[in-house]
């Protein structure tokens, strides 16, 4: 992942902090710490994304504001990765504006989580609201006792 470092102010929220071991996705790190490529659009391509888990299902909300939903691509890749990508086009400059401040981030953005066991990659459900991207994807049922299957001895 890209830092993009805009102040000396300490940020204990940012994902170079360091963190408590074990605690609570060391089994993620390696996709987390991967490099990435850096870019102008760093900011967006940090892009906040919240991953709860519920008795039902795991969720994921990613915060997009201003991308389109034909912007954003979600994948779930051989391996059990969900891969969530796109790119915010960049506001058309007329040839008589003057920007005062340019903030708002545009280009390219990519994350992916390594997803657990327990999740069913095959009914994974996508809905986009208000600039906000989640992502569901229900879970196997924890109770369920593995199949037995009987084989008849021959002899």
């Amino acid at each position: 992942m890209s830092i993009v470092r805009r102040s000396n102010i300490f940020d204990p929220f940012s994902s170079t902090s360091g963190t408590l071991p074990g605690f609570p996705f060391d089994s993620f790190r390696s996709l987390r710490d991967a490099p990435q490529p850096v870019s102008d659009a760093s900011a967006f391509a940090n892009t906040s994304i919240d991953w709860k888990e519920t008795p039902e299902a795991h969720i994921f909300k990613a915060d997009l504001p201003g991308a389109k939903k034909e912007e954003v691509k979600v994948e779930v890749e051989e391996g059990r990765v969900l891969q969530i990508s796109g790119e915010r086009s960049k506001e058309e400059e007329e040839k008589n504006d003057k920007w005062h401040r340019v903030e708002r981030s545009s280009g390219k953005f990519l994350r992916r989580f390594r997803l657990p066991e327990n999740a069913k990659v095959d009914q994974v459900k996508a809905s986009m609201e208000n600039g906000v991207l989640t992502v569901t994807m229900p879970k196997e049922d924890a109770k369920k006792k593995p199949e037995m299957k009987s084989i008849e001895i021959s002899g």
